[in-house]
């Protein structure tokens, strides 16, 4: 018999609503009592609510407007969104250190800073990622690499040095070009390979290209740099390039005397080295090469090399140090394990070998060398808390795009975050709390619109009033240089972001032929 109580048609699915009622009530009790909670669903609140800020910055410098008209996508349904619309919501991503399309999603209802940038709503996580599936390759990496290069482009009358090296970005899924090659931190798992470039101390980044996990080495790249140099103006090139010993290898060493440019790699200690090493063991003339360091310069020429060419040979000494030693056992391949005690009087170093064309002394040579360590923080920070290691797709072409626009962004928060604080580089971990993070409630009376900020940082009142000196700024900039371009004004805005360097090397500011007022 069936029950009189169950409807005889299925009642199938309901409608629900994605909106929180502004009925919505609840009562929590904590330690210091009982708390009304309400939700509102329609309020105007942002928890970035400092980043109007950087929107002008944005604005000023044409760097947003620049980047969505060159965008070479194109839809042809009516129900398509906007380029705008697409690329202010990734943007606003990045900015808030999401690695998965899938954290879109936070910032689905973003109803503040979204209009701030001219966007009409925040697409979803699914038309964030399939927007650039079926766009051009070509066209889309050159117009990223275009962008980059107008984010820097000022910064390149400054004597600079160029820092190449590559990092691995570990997969877990099937994607395209990931094949199991060196992979320190996860061997055997595939990844892809990021070949990028520096410039060293400002610690922006000047392009980047994705290779598969087996396209380690620098040879890879070696193409692709010397593409990029070739665009630049001869004026405008580095110093010198530099790199670890993925890149002192004949094939490079060569093709950068071929177009003039000095570099500085490291070597490995080959057979030869070691007998260089050696040789030079019991001279008298190594000199300081700094932080415990000495240094002796030598020539040598190398098996496979097609000349001879200047080498720094690097030691220092093993003082008081208690010292593990493996090595296999004679009988088995069992490994042994020994200790060797180091004290005052056994003389033990570790060395260091270098290669390069620089006309320099041993000291400098040393230092410069030193200074790539800096090097090393940028794919920590790109990695770790700018997405590189995130935003995976199963094509290779959509990862690549990623790539360099999250380099891009990374560029843009370096320049504002300079602008605050010209005297060091400071990481996202550390700026995107005191910068970006912080509760906005946006209203409007009388065709005004008033956004109130609160922050919970320690620095809040120091930050605001930078904030406050940064808008003049911009507000001086519009006001009193009506007759400079965007990118002009971006170029006065890097001179005031970099300003630590430019007066260090004592750099003409640039000439405008601006008409008298």
């Amino acid at each position: 018999m069936s029950d009189p109580f169950l409807p005889t048609h299925p009642l199938g699915e309901s409608a629900q609503s994605t909106k929180t009622p502004q009925s919505a009530h609840s009562v929590v009790t904590t330690y210091d009592g009982q708390v009304h909670i309400n939700w509102d669903s329609e309020g105007h609140l942002t928890p970035m609510g400092q980043l109007p800020f950087f929107i002008e910055f944005l604005k000023t410098g044409g760097l947003f407007d620049k980047f969505v008209e060159d965008c070479p996508l194109s839809f042809s349904s009516n129900n398509a969104h906007g380029k705008r619309d697409i690329l202010g919501t990734l943007v606003l991503s990045i900015l808030s250190g999401h690695t998965r399309y899938a954290h879109i999603t936070a910032l689905r209802f973003e109803r503040v800073n979204s209009k701030l940038l001219g966007m009409n709503k925040v697409v979803s996580e699914d038309s964030a990622r399939l927007a650039f599936k079926h766009a051009d390759e070509s066209l889309a990496l050159n117009w990223l690499s275009d962008s980059l290069h107008y984010s820097y482009e000022t910064l390149l009358d400054i004597p600079w040095v160029l820092d190449i090296d590559a990092t691995v970005k570990t997969l877990y899924g099937h994607q395209e070009c990931a094949e199991v090659g060196y992979n320190p931190h996860k061997p055997g798992r595939p990844s892809h390979v990021y070949h990028s470039y520096f410039m060293s101390n400002i610690r922006m980044a000047l392009d980047v290209d994705l290779h598969s996990g087996k396209e380690v080495a620098g040879c890879y790249s070696m193409s692709a740099l010397f593409d990029f140099l070739a665009k630049l103006p001869r004026e405008r090139w580095p110093a010198f390039l530099r790199g670890d010993i993925s890149y002192g290898t004949e094939p490079f060493m060569a093709a950068a005397e071929a177009v003039g440019i000095d570099y500085l790699f490291k070597l490995k200690c080959t057979k030869k080295i070691k007998a260089l090493i050696a040789k030079r063991m019991v001279d008298d003339d190594w000199v300081d090469a700094g932080q415990g360091f000495e240094g002796v310069s030598s020539q040598v020429r190398l098996s496979g090399w097609t000349k001879t060419r200047r080498v720094v040979l690097l030691r220092r000494r093993i003082n008081d140090k208690q010292m593990g030693i493996v090595h296999p056992g004679k009988q088995s391949k069992q490994l042994s394990f020994d200790f060797a005690n180091i004290d005052n009087e056994t003389v033990a170093y570790e060395y260091a070998v270098l290669v390069t064309s620089l006309n320099a002394e041993v000291l400098t040579i040393a230092q410069h060398y030193r200074d790539r360590a800096d090097g090393e923080n940028n794919f920590d920070e790109l990695k770790n808390q700018w997405g590189w290691c995130g935003f995976v797709t199963q094509d290779a072409k959509r990862c690549k795009i990623m790539a360099k626009m999250i380099a891009l962004v990374y560029n843009w928060w370096t320049i504002y975050s300079r602008l605050i604080d010209p005297n060091a580089h400071r990481e996202a971990i550390t700026t995107r709390p005191l910068l970006l993070q912080a509760v906005g409630r946006l209203t409007q009376h009388s065709r005004k619109k008033n956004l109130t900020v609160m922050s919970t940082h320690a620095k809040a009142a120091a930050t605001a009033k930078k904030l406050c000196d940064i808008s003049a700024f911009f507000n001086i900039l519009r006001e009193s240089a009506e007759q400079l371009t965007p990118k002009q004004c971006l170029a006065r805005i890097l001179r005031m972001a970099f300003r630590k360097f430019i007066i260090m090397l004592s750099v003409p500011p640039p000439e405008d032929n601006l008409l008298p007022a």
